[in-house]
């Protein structure tokens, strides 16, 4: 297994990083190019900015936001929320982004997955995949429109499309544990990560660093991402790889020595 990384996330509403649980309660966290330069991104191997609202209106706004944000830091930057098209991946790009993280638009067409592979290449896209268990209590089932409009399809399932159809890693996020910080959800994280062979960046529930120490540890992930921990000083990327050091779990700077 390759060095595990650690994401900083930044949900962003009308310009502003906020916060909320289960998607839901939003609460302002403060602007998205001041945060970047604070402790809140200190050690990150990774920063992804999530436009939440996802409104062609203020997509502007979003992505001057973000190209202020990611010229300010020398990691790499994922752009997702509200790609609709072609032009839409190519506009987070020339922002700056090294990645762009697409979601209800390929669940509503795939077939724009495999179009921006061919047109961008594999490296440039992830599949974002937002996931709630089901009523069975066993499978795990794509949600869009920001985990409200639930999909039919099974999460594993499509994170398997997703990489076929040229997605270079899979972004995976717990609905159900997101903003609850008692762990991952290391069942629907090992599933996803077991069926692809891409990269998955596992998110939701993030709440120490013993979390990140769990989900390496007890499953396939290659990235753990987490927001409202390190935005709130409960700590911070530098002391959550401190952990994964004393656990035997190899970092990117490990990597690098």
């Amino acid at each position: 297994m390759s060095a595990r990384r650690v994401v900083v996330c930044y949900d962003i509403s009308k310009g502003r990083v906020v916060k909320g649980t289960r998607f839901v309660d939003l609460a302002d966290q403060g602007d998205p190019a001041a945060l970047v330069a604070g402790p809140a991104s200190a050690g990150a191997d990774e920063l992804v900015f999530l436009d939440i609202d996802g409104d062609p209106g203020g997509r502007a706004a979003f992505l001057a936001a973000v190209r202020r944000a990611a010229g300010a830091v020398s990691v790499p930057v994922t752009i997702g929320g509200g790609v609709r098209s072609l032009e839409d991946i190519e506009e987070a790009l020339a922002a700056g982004a090294a990645k762009v993280a697409v979601n209800s638009a390929i669940v509503d067409d795939p077939e724009l997955l495999s179009a921006a592979a061919r047109e961008f290449g594999s490296e440039r896209l992830v599949a974002s995949i937002d996931a709630r268990r089901g009523a069975d209590g066993l499978t795990y089932e794509v949600c869009v429109a920001g985990g409200r409009r639930p999909t039919g399809r099974e999460a594993t399932a499509w994170a398997r499309e997703c990489a076929a159809r040229g997605a270079g890693e899979v972004l995976l996020t717990s609905i159900d544990r997101d903003g609850r910080r008692d762990g991952f959800d290391l069942e629907l994280t090992d599933s996803v990560a077991r069926a692809v062979t891409v990269p998955v960046t596992a998110s939701g529930g993030a709440g120490s660093p013993e979390h990140f120490v769990e989900l390496f540890t007890r499953t396939r992930t290659a990235a753990g991402l987490a927001a409202g921990i390190f935005h709130d000083g409960t700590t911070t990327a530098t002391a959550v790889k401190a952990a994964l050091t004393r656990a035997g779990i190899r970092t990117p700077e490990e990597s690098a020595a």
